[in-house]
């Protein structure tokens, strides 16, 4: 896939957002809200640069590596952004919708409320939406918070706010 130069913007905004939430880690860590599976690395990626899963045996990565990993994921979610969504989206829309479903994953995306709304033309209605995915294992997390309001102000244009 070609990237058009929207795409180009959105994946370097959306690169901001995953840095700047994620963080950076050379080495292999659990998830936050389960303490286990899945395992990431670098800036949240779940996969190596194989493609398998991220384990404790996974070796380290430098910070490029990491960069490498997180594009390759945010490529995916873009694919997958590009496929569901019905309605045009500006830069600003695909960088949020990327990040979202970076760190929440397209299986989620694709089944949420979020996107049969946006693909009604609800744009309000999808935006408010972003929230409601502020839950690990069942309980709000402060960090998820920030990061779907920073998603939603992405969304609507607004400048997003810092974590």
């Amino acid at each position: 896939m070609s990237d058009t130069p929207q795409d180009t913007a959105a994946l370097g905004e959306a690169e901001s957002m995953v840095e700047r939430f994620e963080g950076f880690r050379s080495v292999p860590y659990p998830d936050p809200a389960t303490g286990g599976a899945p395992w990431a690395i670098g800036f949240g990626s779940t996969r190596d640069a194989a493609g398998n899963p991220v384990t404790t045996d996974t070796p380290s990565v430098t910070i490029d590596e990491a960069r490498r990993l997180a594009l390759r994921d945010m490529r995916a979610a873009l694919a997958a952004i590009k496929t569901d969504v019905t309605v045009p989206l500006t830069t600003m829309e695909e960088a949020a919708l990327i990040d979202f479903c970076y760190n929440l994953g397209i299986g989620n995306f694709g089944s949420s409320t979020l996107l049969r709304l946006l693909n009604q033309g609800d744009y309000a209605g999808a935006a408010a939406q972003f929230a409601r995915w502020d839950r690990a294992d069942g309980r709000v997390l402060a960090g998820l918070l920030r990061r779907r309001i920073a998603e939603r102000d992405l969304f609507l244009g607004k400048v997003a706010g810092t974590p």
